[in-house]
């Protein structure tokens, strides 16, 4: 990646409002297991962070996707993962199929609200039988006059607990699962739609996580995102944001974890020496300097790529692979060198150990990414009948 003047520019906004705005308030946001998101993402707006690679038209800065993976990758700064991943959900993962597909009515009244951090956005995909497997949601909407009459329910929404708005995937056909189903925007104040509760998860904690249930919900069919029927092709390109998202934000994180370990085990005396001089310790933490490295070279690849136009389906699914796989090994490797410290609830580590779990499940499992790439590689077995 080169980054310019105006790259390193928006970097050191970021890395303002971090210190300022976002890390002094972690702990306690940690603590009552949610942040501000209205207040924050109205700071994010005002700086333009929130509308990086989106149209101008609607208040974004109409900057090409090296700029969100420059963010992205800042936001691995952050004392946690929560606040990260929710504000990849509002820039990468609710928005892109409304800025690329949506009506100029649909983008006015919802986009440019969410740019400006007037509007906290939720994608709404997951529910209790469908996780990794998108295309087996249950969630409906049927035609009735104009409108949308929306039935089911989703499940592990960020942000969902405080959205203005929905980027709801819904079967509205009865074709093949992956030509059935489209995207709607659905405003969160409508009614039938209740916040059933939110989850109490073993990481990600200043991120609120909901369960939301749809009865009989009524919206008009100009909701919908783009054309009927697309709504999986139009989330598998969302995806491909999403997992960029995920990749470059675990980077700066895997590598503090690493520099607070040497730190700590220089410090740290066992058996008349340092838990640094021991050759087993500093070896692995070089080998895992060593695979940062190389997750940051796929990432930066990878948006190269996406920037260009091309398909990184291959090449995203790999990097969030790669970022889930590596931060489970440092994270675990890590904390065992604190030792009974690194056990402890407000360890950095620990942190990282509870909340970077996720990544191998959320937006597509490790086993999902797996098979993506051994699709694109063409040795899935065919299958029969």
């Amino acid at each position: 990646m080169n980054w310019t003047a105006d790259h390193l520019a928006i970097r050191a906004t970021i890395d303002k409002v971090i210190d300022q705005e976002i890390n002094p308030h972690v702990d306690a946001w940690e603590e009552a297991r949610a942040f501000p998101a209205h207040d924050l993402f109205a700071k994010l707006g005002r700086l333009g962070l929130l509308g990086l690679t989106k149209p101008v038209e609607y208040g974004g800065m109409g900057l090409d996707y090296s700029y969100a993976v420059l963010m992205a990758e800042a936001m691995g700064r952050v004392r946690c993962g929560g606040v990260p991943m929710a504000i990849g959900v509002q820039t990468d993962m609710a928005t892109p199929a409304l800025a690329r597909f949506g009506s100029d009515k649909l983008r006015e009244e919802f986009l440019a609200p969410a740019i400006a951090g007037e509007y906290v956005a939720c994608i709404g995909v997951s529910e209790p039988g469908a996780g990794s497997d998108v295309a087996a949601i249950k969630t409906h909407a049927k035609k009735d006059g104009g409108d949308y009459l929306i039935n089911g329910g989703k499940l592990w929404i960020t942000n969902g607990a405080q959205a203005d708005w929905i980027c709801l995937l819904a079967n509205t056909g009865d074709g093949p699962n992956h030509r059935n189903k489209s995207l709607i925007v659905v405003p969160m104040k409508t009614k039938g739609v209740t916040v059933a509760r939110t989850l109490h998860k073993i990481g990600m904690n200043s991120s609120d996580t909901a369960q939301i249930h749809f009865d009989d919900v009524r919206v008009p069919q100009s909701h919908r995102i783009g054309d009927e029927g697309q709504g999986f092709t139009y989330q598998m390109l969302q995806f491909q944001e999403e997992r960029l998202f995920g990749a470059a934000s675990s980077i700066l994180g895997l590598e503090n974890a690493i520099d607070a370990t040497i730190a700590y085990t220089r410090e740290r005396k066992i058996f008349g020496r340092s838990v640094l001089d021991n050759q087993v310790v500093h070896f692995t933490l070089a080998e895992l300097k060593t695979e940062v490295e190389a997750l940051r070279a796929l990432t930066y690849r990878a948006t190269e790529m996406y920037v260009a136009g091309g398909d990184v389906t291959e090449l995203a699914s790999m990097a969030k692979l790669k970022a889930g796989r590596l931060t489970r090994e440092v994270a675990d490797k890590c904390l065992q060198y604190w030792g009974g410290m690194g056990f402890t609830w407000d360890n950095p580590v620990s942190r990282l150990y509870r909340d970077g779990r996720l990544l191998s499940i959320g937006g597509g499992a490790d086993e999902v990414m797996l098979g993506i790439i051994a699709k694109k590689m063409g040795t899935l077995p065919k299958r029969e009948g």
